[in-house]
């Protein structure tokens, strides 16, 4: 996984985990201003088949987390998003994308409405500007509370529901894309039933105090093991799912990535709610007419791995773009890569050739996930 570039002078700061991690062996690299753990001493390729076959728990206290509350909170939040807030039910979790005014993603996000208040989650490199853009923007409809106090983990594979469930019985309730408070021995917890591995799995908030003990306690189940962000990586393309930075940027529009799934009816041309959100008369003209590049999956035809930024070029040798994600799928047991190609040649079964090395790489267009995905939906 990439690393945020750091300045030099800025200090990195470190999550409520920092002593487990060092405790466990972990490889430490920079990562969204932060310390993280990059991999542990069993590796990427033991950590990522883990969580493919058990249980891996992955600290993702990086990432930013905060609530939107007031009555005009969902509708001053619908207002900078193609999405559907004012219809999300209670309990119901929603993947949204705040735009700019060309269209392009500032960030993409995951939100709750807990019937008080919204629960938002936001990158870890980019809170502290989607923060700033919420306040500047809807701070005077809604009341926005930043939760730097909490850390978040997230406990992802088969085995996730068994592990946790010992711990936090009501949880066995929760299907893909909902969430509840629940309680651990007093200690207070939001649960969602989701997650960035293309596996059934939670993503848990908690009180920064007690997240090293909850960690430990999740940790002493047989089926769960420490994850890091080489395998969370790994994981995340063979799923098909975007990486903000690199599969989704300030100039990528929702329809270009191929997230018109997130853009729902009411909110398209015709729909109740139509429109009014930045960047709208792009994003609903790719709808109607297509985009003129899309985001597609590629698999080499040679055991290759095939990085981020490796140019593309058409059979002819006309240069189509680059590579955005790349590595060897752990899973699928192939090179395989995300990338922004001409529509034209976005179909399935289109041949592109990679340039590794000033040596091509043929690679074909494969429609993603890379591996079928296992969320729980009940």
């Amino acid at each position: 996984m990439p690393d945020v570039p750091i300045p030099d002078a800025a200090p990195l700061l470190i999550t409520p985990l920092n002593a487990l991690h060092l405790e466990l062996g972990a490889r430490m690299v920079p990562f969204a201003g932060y310390s993280m753990p990059v991999q542990y001493p069993s590796g990427l390729m033991a950590e990522h088949v883990h969580t493919r076959t058990q249980a891996g728990l992955f600290d993702v206290s990086h990432m930013g987390q905060l609530t939107l509350s007031g009555p005009g909170a969902a509708k001053a939040f619908e207002s900078l998003m193609p999405v559907d807030v004012m219809g999300l039910a209670p309990g119901r979790q929603r993947y949204g994308l705040l735009l700019n005014e060309e269209g392009g993603i500032l960030d993409d996000l995951m939100f709750v409405n807990r019937g008080d208040d919204l629960f938002v989650v936001v990158n870890g490199a980019c809170k502290q500007a989607d923060i700033a853009h919420l306040q500047q923007r809807i701070g005077t409809q809604c009341t926005i509370t930043p939760m730097p106090d909490q850390a978040l983990l997230a406990l992802q594979g088969p085995l996730a529901v068994t592990a946790l469930a010992r711990m936090v019985p009501g949880v066995t309730s929760l299907v893909f894309m909902t969430g509840a408070r629940f309680d651990w021995k007093g200690v207070p917890l939001f649960i969602t039933r989701s997650g960035y591995t293309g596996e059934d799995g939670f993503e848990i908030s908690i009180a920064a105090a007690q997240a090293d003990t909850f960690a430990r306690a999740l940790l002493a189940q047989p089926e769960v093991k420490p994850i890091g962000l080489g395998a969370r990586n790994s994981l995340r393309l063979e799923a098909g799912l975007c990486l903000y930075g690199q599969d989704l940027g300030t100039t990528t529009s929702p329809v270009e990535a191929g997230l018109n799934w997130a853009i729902q009816k009411v909110r398209r041309t015709g729909g109740e709610r139509a429109g009014g959100f930045p960047g709208a008369e792009r994003v609903l003209r790719e709808l109607a007419q297509g985009p003129e590049r899309c985001r597609v999956g590629l698999v080499a035809q040679a055991r290759v791995p095939v990085r981020e930024h490796t140019p593309l070029q058409a059979q002819d040798g006309t240069p189509v773009g680059e590579v955005c994600s790349g590595l060897l799928g752990p899973t699928c047991n192939q090179p395989i890569a995300m990338a922004y190609v001409p529509r034209a040649l976005s179909a399935t079964g289109t041949v592109l050739n990679a340039i590794v090395r000033g040596k091509s790489v043929p690679m074909v267009v494969q429609a993603m996930p890379f591996v079928p995905t296992r969320y729980y939906r009940g």
